[in-house]
């Protein structure tokens, strides 16, 4: 097992200092670079423990906070075991934070991400991809069609409201894309209807971007985080397969 080397660090945006947590794998070398997307729960243990398995498989991994507007992570006072159904409070605080980050202020924060990996000694030159989670995978692929020249490959987990009426769905920037996109859509999750994952496949099938589309049958909404009521351990699995193949292809 690749021995691996982490840090907490800042990164300067236009808005400010934006924290965020690195790994990569401690052999002083640099190596292909994955910008990791959080879901809504904020940059914690259990993001911090998939950067590593990604770091360990041959990568750099940087995890940004990306509500650093709100404050440093943790910004939320999370349960070890988070479990939304048993304590609704917790949406209640998240919600207003997360409807906050326009898609004009993340992707000013994922431009000051991607220039940081850039100037990293511990990345490898070239493009990088992305894997976001929940609300992350709105922004892997909103970042993917505003930075097609710095993205070589992108995949979303449970990603909700990917491809809605909105005029700023994510959807809309397909045409914009150069990158190959995996998603793994959450077979029960309200957020993301049949009709939702219908038009985002339409979307990129007419733009031309190489892609797969996946639904885990049977998935929650946060099949991937262990650390949740939502987790289920075979789509996990299914979803580690699939982002290291792409990473694979890609790098």
């Amino acid at each position: 097992m690749t021995s691996v080397e982490t840090a907490d660090l800042d990164i300067p945006t236009e808005d400010g200092v934006a924290d965020a947590y690195l790994a990569h794998p401690a052999d002083g070398s640099p190596h292909p670079a994955v910008l990791l997307y959080m879901d809504a729960f904020g940059l914690r243990p259990q993001l911090k423990s998939m950067a590593d398995r990604l770091a360990e498989a041959g990568y750099t991994v940087l995890v940004p906070n990306v509500f650093y507007r709100h404050g440093r992570a943790p910004l939320f006072d999370l349960p070890e075991f988070i479990d939304p159904g048993a304590r609704p409070e917790i949406f209640e605080r998240i919600g207003p934070v997360m409807q906050a980050l326009t898609a004009e202020s993340a992707m000013s924060d994922a431009g000051a991400c991607l220039r940081w990996l850039a100037e990293s000694p511990v990345a490898a030159d070239g493009p990088v991809a992305l894997t976001g989670y929940c609300m992350g995978a709105r922004l892997a692929l909103l970042t993917a069609g505003t930075y097609p020249e710095r993205v070589a490959a992108a995949a979303g987990f449970h990603g909700g409201r990917l491809a809605t009426d909105a005029p700023d769905s994510p959807h809309l920037v397909a045409g914009e894309i150069t990158a190959e996109l995996y998603f793994g859509h959450a077979d029960e999750d309200p957020s993301l209807p049949a009709e939702q994952i219908e038009r985002l496949e339409q979307a990129l099938t007419a733009a031309g971007v190489r892609h797969t589309c996946e639904v885990y049958s049977g998935a929650h909404h946060g099949y991937t985080q262990a650390d949740t009521a939502s987790y289920d351990r075979e789509g996990d699995e299914r979803h580690w397969a699939a982002l290291l193949d792409l990473l694979k292809r890609t790098f």
